[in-house]
C-alpha cells in the first residue's frame, strides 16, 4: 500500500482538519487585543500540521503491516481465511468475523455437496452392478435351448427387473428438482393401488399371492405420478419378501387427524434391529442379503418423496409373521411448503 493511497483514503479526515484549522485561524485573526497575530497563526498551524503529519506517518506504517499480511494471505495456496492476520481495529475485527462466517458457511456447503456427490457415485456403482444381473441373465437365456414360450416369459421377467431399476434411477435423479415437477390434486387410493397391482400382476399370479382391498374409496391430496411410484416401491418389496401363496392387504383408514394407506404382507418380516433403518439409503438388512438381492433404494426413495409431498411413511414388522407399511396423509396440509424439506 503506497503512502499516496493511504492519504487518499483519509481525504475526508484531511478536509475536516483543514476546515477546523481555517475556522480557528479566522477566529484568532478577527479577535481584538491579540498581539503578534500573524506569528501566532503561523505557529499554531505549523505545530498542528507537524502533529497531523506524525499521526499519518505512524498510522501508515501501522496499517501497512496489516495490509502486507493480507496480501500474503491472498496469494497463499492454503485456506485464505486461516491466514488472515489478527485485526487491529474494531472495523477490521468485524470484517474478519464476516469473512470467517462466510468461510464456515462455504465449508458446510462444500461438505454437503461432497457427500451428495459421494452418495450419487455410490448409487451409480450399485445401480450398474444390479442392472447388469438381469442383462447377463437375459443374455444367458438367449443362448439357451428352452422353448420359445418359456424363453419369452423369462425374458419378460428380466426386462421387468431392468425397468424397475431404470425407474428408480429416474426418480432418484429427480429428487432435487422435485418442486418443478409435481401437481397436487385429489387422488383415489383405489386407482393408485389398482394400477400398482396391474403393474405387478405377473408377480402376483406366478407366486399365487392373494390380495385383499378394504375401504380404498378414500381420496387424498397428492401427486398421482409420485404417489404411484411410492406405492409401487412398497408393493414391489412386499412381493419380493412374501413367499408363494402369501397374502398382501391394501387397507384405507381415516380419522380426524389423517388418512392412511396400509400395505401389509404376511412375508418373512424384518428383524427388530433392522426396522429402524429400513428407510436408509442402501440399507438391505439381514433378510435382504440372505433371501434376495436388494439395492436398499426403494423404501429410501419412498420416504424422501413422501416428505416432499407432505406425507409420511411408517413401518411395523415382526419377523416371520408380517410387515405393515403405512403412508400417512395429514389433513389440512399446507402444500405451499412442499419441497422445502
Amino acid at each position: 500500500m503506497s503512502i499516496f493511497r493511504y492519504i487518499k483514503e483519509r481525504r475526508y479526515f484531511m478536509l475536516l482538519y483543514f476546515l477546523i484549522m481555517l475556522f480557528i485561524s479566522t477566529m484568532i485573526y478577527l479577535s481584538e487585543g491579540l498581539s503578534n497575530t500573524k506569528a501566532n497563526l503561523i505557529y499554531i498551524n505549523v505545530v498542528s500540521a507537524i502533529f497531523i503529519l506524525i499521526y499519518l506517518i505512524i498510522g501508515y506504517f501501522y496499517h501497512k503491516r496489516f495490509y502486507k499480511e493480507l496480501h500474503i494471505a491472498l496469494h497463499l495456496e492454503q485456506d485464505t481465511v486461516i491466514a488472515i492476520p489478527n485485526p487491529h481495529t474494531y472495523e477490521q475485527e468485524l470484517y474478519t468475523d464476516i469473512l470467517k462466517k462466510l468461510y464456515l458457511e462455504q465449508q458446510e456447503k462444500m461438505y454437503v455437496l461432497h457427500e451428495e456427490k459421494k452418495e450419487y457415485h455410490d448409487f451409480i456403482m450399485s445401480w450398474i452392478h444390479e442392472v447388469k444381473i438381469p442383462i447377463a441373465a437375459s443374455q444367458l437365456l438367449m443362448r439357451s435351448d428352452k422353448p420359445a414360450d418359456i424363453l419369452i416369459d423369462k425374458l419378460e421377467d428380466e426386462l421387468g427387473k431392468i425397468d424397475h431399476f431404470v425407474e428408480q434411477a429416474l426418480y432418484y435423479s429427480r429428487l432435487d428438482s422435485f418442486s418443478k415437477d409435481y401437481f397436487i390434486q385429489e387422488v383415489s387410493l383405489e386407482a393408485i393401488t389398482g394400477a400398482s397391482m396391474k403393474k405387478y400382476a405377473k408377480s402376483f399370479i406366478s407366486k399365487r399371492i392373494q390380495f385383499e382391498r378394504t375401504n380404498l374409496q378414500l381420496l387424498v391430496e397428492s401427486d398421482t405420478k409420485w404417489l404411484s411410484f411410492i406405492v409401487d416401491q412398497i408393493v414391489a418389496n412386499a412381493l419380493k419378501y412374501t413367499d408363494s401363496h402369501g397374502e398382501i392387504k391394501f387397507i384405507g383408514e381415516e380419522d380426524k387427524v389423517e388418512k392412511r394407506l396400509i400395505i401389509q404382507d404376511n412375508g418373512i418380516g424384518i428383524k427388530l434391529e433392522d426396522v429402524g433403518r429400513v428407510f436408509e439409503r442402501g440399507f438391505t438388512g439381514v433378510n435382504g442379503r440372505i433371501h434376495t438381492k436388494s439395492t436398499g433404494l426403494g423404501l429410501y426413495l419412498a420416504k424422501r418423496l413422501s416428505h416432499k409431498l407432505g406425507h409420511d411413511i411408517s413401518i411395523e414388522s415382526k419377523e416371520n409373521e408380517y410387515t405393515k407399511v403405512t403412508i400417512h396423509f395429514p389433513k389440512g396440509n399446507q402444500y405451499h411448503t412442499i419441497a422445502k424439506t
